[in-house]
């Protein structure tokens, strides 16, 4: 069975996110005290965009803007791409690879926000998967069980 975003990379969970209306500042606060890099624009539910610590340093920082007078809506990626619960990491590892991401946000069936998954967390359930291979292969090549309980044994 192949992994899915949701629940073998991360778990659903309320998502950090404010509305369009809130100050960068607020956002940066925000992602600083809960130790993230992104969070969602929402507004009753609804998914409007997306804010990363990258938008702040190059959209507001960079630029001289205000941090306490820019709303979320000036700086933030508008109907950002997202997953499915259902995905695969592979898909999900593709998509930031080929646009650049390092965050994407898991959407229900009705559009809502459950989770939001890094590259930093794809990678960890790719690693831990390569390492499970890499010793199921060794335990194959010299017949003995492995710390896996996949069975193999030589007997002695």
């Amino acid at each position: 069975m192949r992994p899915k975003i949701v629940p073998d990379v991360v778990s659903p969970s309320d998502v950090l996110s404010l509305p369009p209306g809130a100050s960068v500042r607020q956002a940066a606060k925000r992602m600083a005290e809960s130790n993230v890099a992104s969070l969602l624009v929402t507004e009753n539910g609804r998914l409007l965009g997306i804010v990363t610590e990258r938008d702040v340093t190059a959209r507001v920082v960079a630029t001289g803007l205000d941090p306490d007078h820019t709303t979320l809506s000036q700086v933030m990626t508008a109907d950002p791409r997202t997953l499915a619960p259902d995905d695969s990491i592979g898909e999900a590892l593709e998509l930031m690879r080929s646009h650049g991401f390092r965050h994407l946000p898991v959407l229900d069936v009705n559009g809502r926000p459950v989770a939001m998954v890094s590259v930093r967390d794809l990678y960890a359930v790719v690693q831990r998967q390569l390492e499970h291979d890499i010793l199921n292969r060794d335990a194959w090549i010299l017949g003995v069980a492995d710390a896996w309980g996949d069975g193999l044994s030589d007997g002695g």
